[in-house]
């Protein structure tokens, strides 16, 4: 009996890699990230991982796009979009990890912890910068798919959303993590100006 369950745990031991099966696209890693996202939103790291692999792989083939193929111009306009709203979440990924290290305010009684506060300030300042970067790829994603935005494809009328609205200027980063930049430098310094005698 003990051997027949020995054998048993060892065939399924075996056998488990024959079930699984390798991720090499843009949209099973996308999958990836929406379902990492949505079960653990908080874990930011993870979700720019998968995220970083999605911009690096290929695209699947059309038959497996996210959206309705239609023709060689719909697959173009796919790709463009797929890129843009990869890198608009890449955005709001890095601003929301930066905020987890920002300080709004540099009260007087923080003085003890005047260093850490500063080296927060310096990465929440690192984080924002790379959302700047992803921010510059997303325009450049969407320019592509505004001269394309004849062809609809129904299936993520959110990303032509989001492509309407970069184009037309009212989702605007740049301005956004401006501000957060803007802030962080006052912040800064203000926590430089602080000494024994201020406390």
């Amino acid at each position: 009996m003990k051997r027949a369950l020995a054998l048993l745990v060892l065939a399924a031991v075996v056998t488990a890699p024959a079930y699984s099966y390798r991720i090499l696209y843009k949209e099973q890693f996308y999958r990836l990230y929406r379902q990492n996202f949505y079960q653990y939103p908080e874990r930011i790291a993870e979700n720019i991982y998968w995220l970083e692999h999605a911009l690096a792989a290929d695209f699947a083939n059309p038959l497996f796009a996210l959206a309705r193929i239609e023709d060689p111009a719909h697959w173009e306009r796919y790709r463009y979009l797929f890129m843009m709203h990869v890198n608009l979440k890449m955005v709001d990924l890095y601003l929301r990890w930066g905020s987890k290290y920002n300080k709004f305010t540099a009260y007087f009684f923080n003085y003890p912890w005047q260093r850490q506060n500063l080296e927060s300030l310096e990465t929440a300042e690192s984080l924002f910068r790379t959302a700047l970067y992803y921010w510059d790829e997303a325009l450049e994603w969407s320019a592509r798919a505004w001269e394309l935005r004849t062809l609809q494809l129904p299936q993520i009328q959110y990303w032509q959303d989001e492509n309407h609205r970069i184009e037309t200027g009212s989702l605007d980063y740049e301005a956004i993590i401006g501000r957060h930049l803007n802030r962080l430098e006052d912040v800064r310094r203000a926590f430089l100006q602080m000494d024994e005698y201020t406390y």
